[in-house]
């Protein structure tokens, strides 16, 4: 095919073959317009089919017909959008040094707590995620169409059957939904790694979701997990980990969040809630900070829970008054304790109460309050949940939990963990919302300016202060001194370093503040240790 394609194409750009579709839809778009036997009707005819290679092939022009096709048409009469893709964003180079900035505190304090890093494929096979988030979770994976044949055989397979093609015929392979997943794939996956394994890992996700304030369908996680331990050391440790990343960044204001699944399953038993609606009733709880008291009762309503049952869960997951402020841990223990829990509820209660202890000397003492109705939606968990609050985001900064069964799904043995999630583009809102950020560089800092030189001894001197650990952009075109400075200007650097033929000769420079007007004459060699006063 590629070499009957080649011949075709080279035909047709000398003149002596026609370019009818659908040989058309093979030749690439850069072909059609460089093709001199083209009439602008002929042009536009090949162009159609160059854009309908790909799609569906009953939208591809017959052979020997030249035509417009519908598709085309709505191309061409739609003005393209230079917009992202809804819940995906552009970085521009400020919004990158800030991300940089917030990932490299991250990993900083991650590797102070022990933890190692690791990456995964932004690509997972589906029956490696699918089953794992519940169901609402399953609905959020982005989903990749099989490729070429694959694809063909599953619509020709279906329509020898006479029925539609089902959704796991079309797919089989998914965009990463977490970063935990990910993680238990690989304990299973290589019998090498630590006993304990204390892993991090900053990555992007996605998920199919509705955009808002925060909220993104392509994101970033910046995870700490660790493997092999059902030790309450290891929630104490994660815990303080993110903590500490936002004690750096300039938080003081934020809460961690804790729970425990098996005290809320517990909680769920104690309001008369059977077993089987048990799911309905976590999904419905983990809204409860957003649509309110009211609004979690009437879902579970809705969800087949009695309306006793409903209004008794909630009683006991929210201590106090619905206008009252927020309990401490011990005014909520004290009330969880007179909820005639079961014994496994009573455990799960007794698992906080050490939690607590443990970590009361550490980066997330301060910060942690027990708060009963914590759900996380995620199904994997099995212990002890958490999730970061800040008071002007609706949303959490982060999350995570136990998950002792999740690693056992991949492998022969059951591998107990527990990790936590900080997502970095709401941290990245609310400090840009707070104005956290402190002076970043980015860009030059240095703009050399030059006037009669030689271009390629400018290009020297400037490898000569980069040499020096400075910042340096060299402005591209011969132009006049004050045309070069106003450029300096707005571009952000505040020094502009002049170079004439006399300074080159000397070995100098001269270097000038942009924004206070004072500038000084310095030895080449000098330059980094002049820029450092003057800033």
């Amino acid at each position: 095919m590629a070499g009957a394609l080649a011949s075709h194409a080279n035909a047709v750009l000398r003149g002596s073959a026609p370019l009818n579709p659908p040989m058309a839809a093979l030749v690439p778009v850069a072909w059609v317009h460089r093709a001199p036997s083209l009439d602008p009707d002929q042009r536009r005819a090949a162009l159609t089919s160059v854009y309908l290679w790909g799609t569906i092939p009953g939208d591809v022009a017959q052979p020997g017909v030249l035509g417009v096709s519908p598709c085309f048409e709505a191309i061409m009469s739609n003005k393209v959008s230079t917009k992202p893709p809804s819940g995906t964003r552009d970085f521009l180079p400020l919004d990158i040094a800030r991300r940089q900035y917030v990932i490299d505190v991250i990993r900083e304090v991650y590797e102070r707590h022990g933890f190692v890093p690791l990456e995964t494929p932004a690509i997972e096979n589906l029956s490696t995620l699918l089953g794992k988030y519940g169901d609402e979770g399953d609905q959020l994976l982005y989903r990749l169409l099989h490729r070429r044949d694959a694809l063909k055989r599953a619509v020709q397979t279906a329509a020898t059957d006479g029925r539609p093609v089902a959704e796991a015929e079309l797919a089989d392979q998914g965009l990463r939904y977490d970063l935990t997943v990910p993680l238990a794939r690989v304990m299973a996956q290589y019998g090498q790694l630590p006993r304990f394994f204390r892993r991090y890992q900053i990555q992007p996700v996605w998920r199919a979701d509705r955009p808002a304030r925060g909220r993104f369908r392509e994101f970033y996680q910046c995870d700490v997990d660790v493997a092999g331990t059902t030790s309450p050391v290891a929630e104490v440790e994660v815990c303080s980990a993110v903590a500490a990343v936002l004690e750096r960044l300039g938080f003081a204001d934020f809460t961690i969040r804790l729970n425990h699944r098996e005290l809320l399953r517990a909680l769920i038993r104690a309001a008369d809630i059977t077993d089987s609606l048990e799911s309905k009733a976590l999904v419905a709880v983990d809204k409860l900070d957003k649509i309110g008291r009211d609004g979690v009762t009437a879902e579970l309503v809705d969800r087949g829970i009695a309306e006793t049952s409903a209004a008794r869960l909630i009683e006991l997951i929210t201590p106090g008054d619905p206008g009252d402020a927020s309990p401490d841990s011990q005014t909520v223990l004290a009330h969880l304790r007179k909820c005639g829990l079961d014994e496994s509820g009573q455990r799960a209660l007794a698992g906080l109460e050490e939690l607590l202890s443990l970590a009361a000397e550490t980066p997330a003492g301060s910060h942690l309050s027990v708060a009963p109705e914590l759900a996380r939606g995620l199904s994997y968990y099995t212990g002890p949940i958490f999730e970061i609050a800040v008071p002007d985001l609706a949303g959490s900064l982060g999350g995570g939990g136990r998950y002792d069964g999740l690693i056992g799904m991949f492998g022969r043995r059951q591998i107990p963990a527990v990790g936590f999630s900080l997502g970095l583009e709401r941290i990245l809102v609310v400090m840009q919302e707070r104005d956290m950020y402190p002076e970043l560089g980015v860009g030059a800092e240095v703009m050399l300016c030059w006037l009669d030189v030689d271009m390629g001894r400018a290009l020297g001197v400037a490898a000569r202060l980069r040499g020096q650990g400075l910042r340096v952009e060299t402005f591209p075109d011969q132009a006049k001194l004050g045309k070069q400075l106003q450029y300096a200007d707005t571009t952000g650097a505040s020094i502009a370093a002049i170079l004439g033929q006399s300074e080159l000769d000397a070995g100098r420079i001269t270097l000038k503040h942009l924004a206070k007007r004072t500038q000084e004459s310095v030895a080449i060699d000098e330059a980094a240790e002049a820029v450092a006063r003057m800033r």
